[in-house]
């Protein structure tokens, strides 16, 4: 079916998404790859054009003679099934499942991070794979927190190869996009279709993500810092309304006032989900999450990945980790600490 996880594989607990075929045993990044179904490879073929459409040939019955190649217009197909998976121009470089999911080998053969999770989406279009880092933290009354290092290629253009570091709460498996730092970064590294993958390329992406070391650390101390700072109701009725914008909607519905219902109700349902997944979710009743910044975080983080309705698996996880969940996501962590430091 179109726009749904193709194949997947995981080792472990059952990832948060909750898709995928259980392996077992600490696979390396090739292994994963395979029980993945991810071991085939794409190629760059031109695309023809019939030179004399509508005429037939005796001596040239399928017109493969008057066949001429279109300029800067090329496919991306997958070589096993012949699956056309995008249409590219002369500058667009493919890169192949092997070359991308070596990034993480570095990584596994030092131990510091073992293969998790590994699939591809909107039939085959998009491949990822995510290692977990061996050390995470925990906060107040055993709240524990996972880093993990998720790189995802799309074989379509437009679409950047993607490396970036991703915490997820364990006790509701909430996938929490980081906020900008204080050098406008965040634990992410994007590589463009643009050349060949190589060396330099992968270890100017490791160095410029600090791995484990630096975005697992800041994360920490963001983390604290929300989880002992106490959220007032009033505060957390500001926060709810800045992040679903109702000023927005009400200029939306002046415009056309069909929309001022529909609108309302809108608004209304995103604010009492909100308001329920910071009182009800898994781990909300927590030391770390009751009555704090990090509890209201949370309760955003877990709308999004969990409630928020998508049109398939596909979609979900796409928007969970680069699309608007992502976004908003990214967006909850920065108010939240915004509306922490002044409480």
């Amino acid at each position: 079916m179109a726009h749904e996880v193709e194949t997947m594989a995981y080792a472990g607990q059952v990832p948060w998404h909750g898709l995928g075929n259980k392996v077992e045993g600490d696979l390396t990044p090739q292994e994963m790859l395979v029980k993945a179904g991810l071991d085939w490879t794409v190629s760059k073929r031109p695309f023809y054009y019939a030179n004399k459409p509508n005429t037939w040939d005796l001596n040239d019955p399928r017109g493969e003679a008057s066949l001429l190649k279109a300029d800067n217009h090329y496919a991306i197909v997958r070589d096993t099934d012949q699956r056309v998976l995008s249409h590219c121009g002369e500058g667009f470089v493919p890169f192949q499942n092997h070359e991308t999911m070596s990034f993480f080998k570095k990584f596994t053969d030092a131990g510091n991070m073992s293969m998790d999770t590994a699939g591809s989406l909107s039939d085959g279009e998009r491949v990822w794979g995510l290692a977990k880092i061996k050390k995470g933290f925990t906060l107040a009354g055993g709240d524990e927190i996972e880093g993990y290092l998720l790189m995802a290629n799309s074989h379509k253009v437009g679409t950047a190869m993607t490396v970036m570091f991703t915490p997820i709460r364990v006790v509701c498996n909430n996938t929490i996009t980081l906020a900008l730092n204080s050098e406008g970064m965040t634990g992410k590294f994007r590589i463009l279709h643009l050349q060949m993958l190589d060396q330099d390329i992968m270890k100017s992406a490791e160095e410029a993500l600090g791995i484990s070391g630096q975005q697992m650390e800041q994360f920490k101390e963001q983390s604290e810092f929300l989880a002992n700072t106490r959220a007032t109701p009033d505060a957390v009725d500001n926060f709810i309304a800045e992040m679903l914008q109702p000023k927005l909607l009400i200029e939306r519905a002046k415009r056309d006032s069909k929309l001022l219902v529909p609108l309302h109700d809108e608004f209304s349902k995103s604010s009492l989900a909100i308001r329920d997944a910071i009182d009800l979710s898994p781990g909300a009743t927590m030391q770390s999450a009751k009555g704090t910044w990090w509890g209201v975080l949370n309760g955003v983080t877990y709308v999004m990945d969990h409630q928020k309705k998508a049109k398939s698996s596909d979609h979900a996880l796409t928007s969970a980790w680069f699309g608007n969940g992502a976004m908003t996501k990214r967006k909850a962590l920065t108010k939240v600490l915004e509306y922490a430091k002044v409480s």
